[in-house]
């Protein structure tokens, strides 16, 4: 199993609407189990990972054993249940790390399998399986995707210089992990404060990995995203999604939609920031398909998200440096201990990315 899910997050931010999903076929009979072939979910979503395995092994998977990250599909869609063409290959025995909610499949997969006098069992690698699958999992059941929250801070937690000047923090190692979440995640989210003052590509710029961009999302309650910013320039080549207040301008609407960018309009909130409000925002990314959602902004849209308790996973990155008491907050009104420390999010990692200290959380 363990080698299915490694395949699985192949494709992970690529195949959304659909997770990316890993399936192995393995031959036993002989002194040492020996692995025919493997799939993983296409990017866009389809052919699914079972279906790709089971071409791969042609004849080979009669009798053979298939482990799959996610239960297989049980229903007609553009192609066929993926369940019924494991019964049809003749597989001998089904390893299926966890159960799919959506409840077109939830345990349906499972009953075809079963009924067919296939041998299947269900739970080997659920814990890594339901981290590697949290952004199905949460559009699925809460209509939104799995938000990530990368947080890059000195050591005394701050993430700014004084006068809301940025600065270089990270390392060149750390620097690079922050590419492979962006090459892994549907989509990334700043706010307008952060194009204004970076005018940020929000790109992956790691060698080979370049067409693993996610799509780019802007919260910009007042349309306050210039016109002459890279993401609006390069908005036909790369999906931008604006997020608008209800209120904004229609005539910069209609020139930002010119320009390639796809503008949402949400509600937007009652205080005096008149901001857009997050969770419309969230639902309306959801049904669009987005199922991991990146989330780079500064403090005030990292304390947003914690405040309204809609961070499934936190990526801290620690340098060791001192900005000072005049610099910015990482997370606006709240020290950086306190999301560590939060009763809500356990720790599932913790490593060093060359001077950087890396500590990732998962929401319990």
């Amino acid at each position: 199993m363990d080698a299915a899910l490694n395949f699985g997050r192949r494709n992970m931010g690529m195949a959304a609407p659909n997770p990316s999903v890993g399936a192995i076929v393995v031959k036993t009979g002989s002194a040492e189990p020996v692995i025919v072939s493997r799939g993983v979910t296409a990017r866009g979503g389809r052919p699914h990972a079972e279906t790709e395995a089971l071409k791969a092994a042609g004849d080979a998977a009669k009798g053979a054993t298939v482990y799959v990250t996610l239960e297989p599909c049980a229903h007609q869609s553009k192609t066929p249940p993926c369940a019924n063409a494991l019964v049809n290959a003749q597989v001998g025995r089904v390893v299926i790390a966890i159960e799919d909610p959506n409840p077109l499949v939830s345990g349906n997969g499972i009953r075809i399998l079963r009924d067919a006098g296939i041998e299947t069992i269900v739970g080997v690698g659920a814990a890594q399986a339901k981290i590697d699958h949290a952004g199905h999992f949460r559009r699925v059941r809460d209509g939104r995707p799995h938000v990530i929250l990368k947080i890059a801070a000195s050591a005394d937690g701050k993430s700014g210089l004084a006068g809301r000047k940025p600065a270089r923090i990270s390392g060149p190692v750390s620097m690079a992990e922050a590419h492979v979440l962006r090459a892994t995640s549907d989509a990334i989210m700043v706010g307008s404060g952060t194009v204004l003052a970076d005018n940020p590509k929000l790109d992956c710029r790691l060698p080979g990995m370049e067409d693993r961009s996610p799509i780019r999302v802007v919260l910009d309650g007042a349309l306050r995203i210039p016109l002459d910013c890279v993401l609006v320039q390069s908005a036909k080549a790369r999906k931008l999604i604006v997020i608008a207040g209800e209120t904004a301008d229609a005539a910069k609407q209609k020139t930002l939609e010119q320009a390639g960018a796809e503008v949402i309009r949400v509600q937007i909130t009652k205080d005096k920031y008149r901001k857009p409000v997050i969770a419309d925002a969230m639902r309306e990314l959801g049904s669009r398909g987005i199922t991991r959602l990146l989330v780079e902004g500064g403090p005030m849209l990292s304390a947003s998200l914690l405040q309204q308790d809609l961070v499934d996973e936190a990526v801290v990155v620690e340098a060791p440096v001192l900005l000072g008491a005049d610099a910015i907050d990482a997370i606006e009104n709240m020290r950086l201990d306190a999301l560590l420390a939060s009763p809500k999010l356990k720790m599932i990692e913790e490593r060093m990315l060359g001077p950087d200290r890396m500590v990732r959380l998962f929401r319990k």
